[in-house]
């Protein structure tokens, strides 16, 4: 059936369009108004306001393969703003971020604590703060096989400034694991249930950490030398054997998976405060099993 569409125009005028009216408020950006710097008794302080979920492609070192990677980060800016001040200047955060992937934005430590003090003057304000979220992937072999694929973790970064105090740098590594559990072991006549876990670990990094470490290849052997059996891509036959009995022997709940990884975070010297968080996605259960645990040194 053939139909007797009218003009582009006209169908835009069918769909709500209007022709544009006279337009009397100024062009230039020096004549016109700025609210954001409006300077007023405003109330309160605030201790953050800026962007959030943007999303850019930024590069990664590793100490596991890929050693070099990209990946797509999602990123987080904030200052903060004295009570006199309406609002910030919300295009500043942008433009921070573009000069900075204009120049390959490599999210290593010393390069996110210039990114943070630069926006902090940038943004005329006392404070700023930087946090990013991205995978990271690492090569896994499979124990017999040998065969290579790709597993990933998820990577927070939380850099915060102040013009007063200087820096925190907080940590945080999210990696899958293997539990297997040891009532279900320990009553029953043939077998054991597993299921697949999640260990959360946000750490602080002391002033003197060395930027020669890979932070994120620690916290992950913190969690995956204390599971039951670490989780892996490619698994034959062979590997599937051995990957199960070392489960079978390596029993874990909850409760001893963030007691067992907060003991090998406390050996690190480089770590002054941590909290462990493991979640296991029960088998056998609708519900997941959790335990926290927080310390500082």
């Amino acid at each position: 059936m053939d139909i007797q569409l009218p003009s582009k125009a006209e169908r835009h005028i069918l769909f709500g369009s209007v022709t544009p009216g006279s337009k009397t408020k100024p062009t230039q950006k020096h004549e016109m108004s700025d609210l954001q710097n409006k300077k007023n008794n405003f109330l309160f302080s605030l201790n953050q306001v800026g962007i959030s979920n943007v999303k850019m492609p930024v590069n990664v070192h590793s100490a596991l393969s890929p050693t070099q990677q990209t990946t797509v980060a999602t990123f987080t800016l904030t200052s903060s703003i004295p009570y006199n001040h309406k609002g910030t200047n919300m295009s500043r955060f942008t433009e921070q971020l573009e000069k900075y992937r204009q120049q390959g934005f490599t999210l290593d430590l010393p390069i996110l604590r210039d990114f943070v003090k630069e926006l902090s003057e940038r943004l005329e304000q006392v404070e700023a703060k930087l946090e990013v979220e991205f995978p990271w992937f690492y090569e896994r072999k499979g124990p017999s096989s040998g065969l290579t694929g790709l597993n990933h973790a998820t990577v927070r970064i939380c850099i915060s400034y102040s013009q007063e105090t200087g820096f925190t740098n907080d940590v945080t590594l999210i990696c899958g694991i293997t539990t297997l559990c040891p009532c279900s072991k320990e009553i029953s006549e043939y077998s054991a249930h597993n299921q697949r876990g999640y260990v959360t670990m946000k750490v602080r990094l002391s002033d003197d950490y060395d930027e020669e470490q890979d932070w994120k290849k620690a916290l992950l052997d913190a969690a995956e030398s204390n599971a039951s059996a670490c989780v892996h891509p490619i698994l034959k036959r062979p590997d599937e054997k051995i990957v199960t009995e070392q489960a079978y022997e390596n029993p874990r709940f909850v409760e001893d998976m963030v007691r067992l990884v907060a003991a090998d975070l406390y050996e690190i010297e480089w770590i002054t405060s941590f909290t462990v968080e493991c979640r296991n996605e029960e088998s056998i259960h609708l519900h997941d099993a959790v335990a926290f645990l927080t310390f500082s040194k």
